[in-house]
């Protein structure tokens, strides 16, 4: 083969749309809404009694007043979140959230549960816990606000009496919730320093409270910037190293409530770390995060927690955090993992993806895939997610048969993005999935999957690894059968998506330019009539005509083994199926 032409950026570079992933905190109610009216009227006419009671024992209730040993029957009751995690939507160059919505609103959504018909009562000085003492009914948001309520709840964050704590930080997680002018009244009466010196306290619903709030936040991203700002280190000292198991321990020892709260402290990081580059770089430097994370993954797939909620939320995490990377770690990280061949190959302009596994570049990267000197033997924070070892962590995810669908999805996307690119660590990297931790078996089993958005995910990193490998006529033996068979008949098809479509394109690409048995197979296969009828026969939508692009340079490339050409002819394909570029 002479020269090999078409080759579109979309397959050259291999890059990967954002994998930012947003996540809203929506709660799900657990029971009917007739039985959430009664638990209401039950709580209320408690709250009510003891109240009363107090009152003949007291002749004056205040703000400092303590409840005694039965007061769980009046406190601000904090269902188990049932926050939406999977929340991926992809939109072409971005991966974006959508929340799970829940089948009913009953009364004990985030926007009923505290009674704001005593609303008025906080600008008077009714005492507390008396003014949040009484949840699970309707409120006027905007009656709240125009009382500067919100200001007042902030104040009471601070309160030397937990109870009033939890009360306030109650009412405000429920004001919060979809509404942006409380978040900005929030903000504006200092919130975030009075919730973040309020979580030093050791009281789990307090800090459950705090940390949903902290939450809902996080979903705006005008307000992304400044809560990371202010509450990285806390939360990460405060919830993420004492809870994620790390240490000599290494074990995950949470209670249920503590699991909540890690649970929405991981969210909240999940929707930071999807903002900006500058809150990533923030969230990278901050000390004890990223090693949290890690070990959290850790002890739960020793632990065979495939399925714990904070497990995905910290796959996620890492997944955003790895976004860009390459471009975004510190100079002196990119020339030491660059190392002394890829400068050679610069003064020898011996580009990056050159089609033979003979070829001057592969062979300088033939290097003992068991020792690193551009990494530390042991990684430690940032260095982890370019380190070699989190390769085989991603792996131990894929491969868990726990995990849920979101979680490896999350982690097909983490292994897109570090493999993702021409620089030299990506494909040092590849080599380690492909060669080191066997990885090729594991993604092409889990290619059944229906979900569209772990096909994306999992045909995105196969097609960088495609690009990456050294021998692409082995590649091609065991891949281009499965590549063929997922291919939609025509541009008609809505699945797989146009997205898969492009990345199983991308693939076939990648083998076709290194090797002509990809070539031989995909015609063996009867992927020609596929491939012809997705450039042809489509709709002409901008998703179908991205397909149809990526089909016509595989066809395109195709063509260059002039020793297929009969093959080409015996299945009825002429040329001008194969270089008409026209779409």
């Amino acid at each position: 083969m002479s020269a090999v032409v078409a080759t579109e950026g979309l397959f050259f570079s291999a890059l990967q749309p954002s994998t930012s992933v947003t996540t809203y905190a929506i709660p799900t109610d657990d029971h009917p809404r007739r039985d959430q009216l009664a638990k209401a009227r039950r709580v209320q006419q408690q709250v009510q009694q003891r109240m009363a009671e107090k009152s003949l024992s007291s002749s004056r209730l205040n703000a400092s007043t303590e409840f005694d040993g039965h007061s769980s029957t009046v406190r601000y009751q904090t269902k188990t979140p049932g926050f939406s995690s999977k929340s991926v939507i992809y939109n072409g160059n971005r991966t974006m959230a959508a929340p799970r919505l829940p089948q009913y609103a009953g009364d004990f959504s985030s926007r009923s549960a505290v009674e704001m018909g005593t609303r008025h009562r906080i600008s008077h000085g009714v005492p507390m816990p008396a003014v949040v003492g009484r949840p699970y009914m309707y409120h006027d948001d905007a009656h709240v606000r125009s009382l500067k309520g919100i200001s007042a709840l902030v104040q009471l964050f601070s309160s030397e009496n937990q109870e009033v704590q939890r009360y306030a930080t109650g009412a405000t997680r429920n004001l919060i919730y979809e509404n942006m002018d409380n978040k900005a009244a929030l903000i504006e009466a200092g919130g975030i320093s009075k919730l973040i010196g309020a979580l030093r306290e050791p009281d789990d619903e307090l800090r459950k409270n705090i940390t949903g709030i902290l939450w809902n936040l996080s979903s705006k991203d005008s307000l992304k910037e400044r809560l990371a700002r202010e509450s990285l280190s806390e939360l990460t000292e405060r919830v993420l190293l004492p809870l994620s198991g790390g240490g000599d321990a290494g074990v995950i020892q949470q209670s249920a409530s503590e699991a909540d709260i890690f649970y929405n402290t991981t969210g909240c990081l999940r929707n930071l770390s999807s903002v900006n580059e500058r809150t990533r770089q923030q969230m990278r430097e901050t000390r004890g995060l990223v090693d949290s994370l890690v070990g959290y993954i850790e002890n739960s797939l020793q632990e065979g927690k495939g399925e714990d909620k904070g497990l995905e939320n910290c796959v996620c995490v890492l997944r955003n955090l790895s976004y860009q990377l390459y471009s975004e770690i510190p100079a002196s990280v990119q020339m030491r993992l660059e190392g002394p061949s890829r400068a050679q190959d610069r003064r020898h302009n011996d580009p990056i993806g050159c089609f033979t596994p003979q070829s001057k570049k592969a062979k300088d990267r033939n290097q003992d895939l068991t020792t690193f000197s551009e990494v530390a033997r042991v990684p430690k924070g940032a260095e982890w997610l370019w380190h070699p070892k989190i390769v085989a962590l991603y792996n131990r995810v894929l491969q868990s048969s726990e995990t849920t669908t979101a979680t490896r999805e999350a982690a097909a996307g983490a292994m897109q993005n570090i493999t993702a690119g021409d620089s030299r660590w990506a494909s040092v990297l590849s080599r380690v999935a492909l060669e080191q931790e066997r990885m090729l078996p594991v993604i092409l089993d889990l290619l059944r999957s229906p979900t569209d958005a772990e096909l994306r995910s999992l045909t995105g990193l196969l097609r960088n690894l495609s690009r990456h490998c050294k021998n692409k006529a082995d590649m091609a033996t065991k891949v281009v059968n499965i590549m063929v068979n997922k291919l939609p008949s025509d541009g008609h098809q809505k699945e797989p998506s146009s997205d898969v479509v492009v990345n199983i394109c991308g693939v076939l690409n990648n083998l076709v330019t290194g090797s002509s048995l990809a070539a031989r197979d995909i015609t063996y296969f009867d992927g020609l009539p596929k491939l012809v009828s997705i450039k042809t026969s489509h709709d002409n939508s901008p998703g179908k005509l991205k397909a149809a692009r990526a089909a016509s340079t595989v066809l395109s490339n195709m063509f260059q083994y002039t020793k297929l050409h009969k093959d080409y002819k015996q299945k009825g394909f002429t040329r001008r199926d194969f270089t008409d570029t026209t779409i």
